[in-house]
């Protein structure tokens, strides 16, 4: 098996959680696809799309990335390079991804907390897109919500790893 899915009941939780999370991500994209589908076939039919299609589109993309990494991260996912540790034990790489999931959970973490206080100020604001007129806070306080989920995800792997348990 792979990353934090086996028998133990917190990996099963996380799989779990981030996989839900991993699906929100992907309607989201469908559904900001299908808006400039629409969009795209109004200009061409009418002469006149949907206003605001592309910030739709980048508050939907911006969602999806961040509602993906926590699963990514939870089934080890991402791109690693091993050239230089291929020499290592298999304790010593683990330790050392270990750390490197560490280091992954800090940036999140410093993520997450940036752009809740920056969302937090855009809803103070009462900012909004240029075309559209939508509201942009909520959209940055749900991405730092997802990056502290990534943050959790990235220290459970990280203490699974330092202990064995991967």
């Amino acid at each position: 098996m792979t990353g934090v899915e086996d028998a133990q009941p917190a990996g099963r939780l996380v799989e779990g959680v981030t996989r839900i999370t991993a699906w929100c991500g992907g309607i989201v994209l469908l559904l900001a696809g299908g808006i400039v589908t629409a969009s795209v076939l109004l200009r061409w039919l009418l002469g006149s799309g949907i206003d605001g299609d592309f910030e739709m589109m980048e508050m939907a993309t911006a969602l999806a990335v961040f509602a993906f990494l926590p699963f990514c991260q939870a089934r080890r996912g991402n791109i690693m390079v091993d050239t230089f540790t291929g020499w290592m034990s298999p304790r010593g790489r683990r330790l050392l991804d270990a750390f490197w999931d560490l280091t992954w959970a800090g940036f999140a973490v410093l993520i997450a907390w940036q752009a809740f206080k920056g969302g937090m100020e855009e809803i103070g604001y009462g900012t909004t897109s240029m075309s559209a007129g939508i509201p942009v806070g909520p959209v940055i306080v749900a991405t730092a919500l997802l990056a502290g989920l990534l943050a959790a995800v990235a220290l459970v792997t990280a203490i699974r790893l330092a202990t064995g348990r991967s």
